[in-house]
């Protein structure tokens, strides 16, 4: 009689077992990939930010909305790079460090359209990554280069003290 109830036991077990691994590599911030590497990110042009997290306390991995909502400095720069409300400007981001490298290229290079247009080309319908957007947008611009220099100032307005 005992039997019978073990084996479902067993089963349970066995399926947890196997699920739990999936989730807690699934764990990072961001839902994309861990450090450096963003989503349909092609020769290092990454949307994402290195070791961000670990230096300055989630910032450039945290969800837009939670760190703007705590970091008025950030809101301010971004609303300086953008002209817009920065929780609008990031809308569509996984994190706030690819809002804000996007931010950084779009002024950098004058995107035709601006920052809203380099935006919908990396946040929505077939979204590409900053790399390749920036291709598209400036052809003759050094893309690799110009995502680095972006992330370089990204990481550095992540880095400034909250307020």
């Amino acid at each position: 009689m005992k039997l019978r109830y073990l084996q479902p036991i067993a089963i349970v077990a066995i399926i947890l077992s196997l699920a739990v691994p999936t989730f807690a590599q699934r764990s990072h911030a961001g839902g994309g990939p861990p450090a450096g590497r963003g989503p349909g990110s092609d020769s290092g042009m990454s949307g994402s930010h290195g070791n961000a997290a670990t230096t300055h306390g989630d910032l450039s991995h945290g969800s837009p909305s939670d760190v703007l909502s705590h970091n008025t400095a950030i809101a301010g720069k971004i609303k300086a790079l953008t002209g817009k409300d920065a929780a609008m400007a990031c809308d569509g981001f996984k994190n706030l460090g690819q809002c804000v490298a996007a931010a950084h290229v779009a002024k950098n290079l004058d995107i035709p359209g601006g920052f809203d247009a380099l935006k919908a080309k990396v946040t929505g319908k077939g979204s590409v990554s900053l790399g390749k957007a920036i291709q598209e947008f400036k052809p003759d611009a050094d893309a690799k280069a110009e995502v680095k220099k972006a992330n370089k100032e990204s990481d550095e307005d992540l880095r400034e003290p909250s307020s």
